[in-house]
């Protein structure tokens, strides 16, 4: 098993394009973040800094294309910042939703087990189109993802490669990178990955 701890970003933009950023203080590659692209044609892109990481999130989840290339991430008071060479993005991280209170009354100690992955799945389904806590990657690997707090992304500029990628929109459709999507509503979710090899 391989753990990943920190939080994913789910942002759809104006033009099309849907971005998953991982953002790992804590992982089996030290403090990374990556970033997945899918272009409104489905064309899907990896960015990752190191090629150790890159062959790893190649090797679990689908990818057109992998750039092994610097990125960074930062932060100051509620605004992130994620850039590499071709992107540059900022948002705001704002207020919890109802889902992100629900989440973060779960006990630490229980969310993050296996177990309540397995026994929320049905209802992420249910009630959030594409969103799944557990299942088999398209690399053949099982996944879970502990969810354990939810917060609004708002106020949104982003470029890549050289397009600005317009305003704040819906993750919609549904990214293709493994066996599940990040919820519509763009948000940063506060998160625990494992992987079984």
């Amino acid at each position: 098993m391989v753990r990943f701890d920190g939080a994913i970003a789910g942002i759809g933009t104006a033009s099309g394009t849907r971005l998953v950023i991982g953002m790992w203080p804590r992982s089996p590659f030290g403090p990374v973040t990556d970033v997945m692209v899918e272009r409104a044609d489905g064309h899907r892109i990896l960015l990752a800094p190191t090629q150790e990481l890159a062959d790893f999130i190649a090797a679990t989840y689908a990818f057109d294309e992998v750039r092994v290339t610097p990125v960074r991430r930062g932060l100051e008071g509620d605004r992130w910042g994620v850039v590499a060479p071709d992107l540059a993005v900022t948002f705001r991280v704002q207020g919890r939703p109802g889902l992100g209170w629900l989440l973060s009354a779960v006990p630490r100690s229980v969310a993050r087990t296996r177990a309540w992955t397995t026994v929320i799945d049905p209802v992420a389904r249910l009630t959030m189109h594409g969103v799944r806590t557990r299942g088999e990657t398209s690399g053949g690997r099982r996944e879970w993802y502990s969810a354990l707090d939810l917060h609004r992304i708002t106020d949104l500029t982003a470029e890549f490669d050289g397009q600005d990628l317009g305003e704040l929109r819906p993750v919609e459709p549904a990214v293709r990178f493994g066996f599940g999507s990040t919820p519509a509503e763009p948000g940063l979710t506060r998160v625990l990955t494992t992987v079984a090899l």
